[in-house]
């Protein structure tokens, strides 16, 4: 009853309450990132969500678009600015994102969701980890998030849909609130190739 219906419900209500409480914080941040970036301060990106369905994930804009002499975007690292790196670590960049639980896009608590062209990359096993709505935080992110590698944090996902409770959601709230209050885990990936060199080393990964 709790996945199917008092989830969603839970989801609906805090995503209004807490929008409305935090309003300010919202409005000074798109001020100020409007500003900073002279434009959009909102980054937005295909993501897959509940059964793969493909929906717009909006964040506050961390990095700016760097290109290499090839052409490819730089890691990460090497893009996101000052203000990214403070919205990061006070995690004020994933405030937008109530915008999507309130329209059921989302969840508070679910696998967080990854790139789509990794949709071609899950086994049969980590796909489960759409059965559910995509979270602003998820167990993998409070067990070390980007410290871990990608298989473990995809395993993390799955245990999650299998054991999903209302108490394990509030534990897992409770441990979002103590990293993002202590600044746990934030850290920035250094590469964009880090899951394609782990598939060319690993073809066993790839379903044929």
């Amino acid at each position: 009853m709790y996945k199917l219906f008092f989830k969603r419900l839970i989801d609906f209500i805090c995503s209004i309450l807490i929008f409305i409480l935090i309003s300010p914080i919202f409005i000074i941040a798109i001020l100020v990132l409007s500003i900073y970036y002279r434009g959009n301060p909102f980054f937005t990106q295909n993501r897959p969500g509940l059964n793969g369905k493909i929906f717009r994930l909006l964040k506050f804009k961390s990095m700016v678009n760097k290109y290499d002499a090839d052409g490819e975007l730089l890691p990460d690292a090497d893009r996101i600015t000052s203000a990214g790196k403070f919205i990061r670590k006070t995690s004020i960049d994933e405030i937008p994102q109530l915008l999507n639980v309130l329209i059921g896009d989302m969840s508070f608590i679910g696998p967080r969701p990854l790139l789509e062209n990794y949709l071609y990359y899950y086994t049969e096993r980590e796909h489960t980890r759409h059965h559910v709505r995509p979270g602003i935080s998820g167990l993998a992110q409070v067990s070390g998030r980007n410290n871990i590698e990608l298989p473990q944090r995809l395993e993390l996902d799955v245990q999650y849909v299998e054991t999903l409770s209302f108490i394990n959601d509030c534990k897992i709230a409770l441990k979002t609130i103590h990293n993002v209050v202590s600044g746990k885990d934030i850290t920035v990936v250094t590469s964009l190739k880090t899951l394609k060199d782990y598939r060319n080393k690993n073809p066993h990964y790839i379903p044929s």
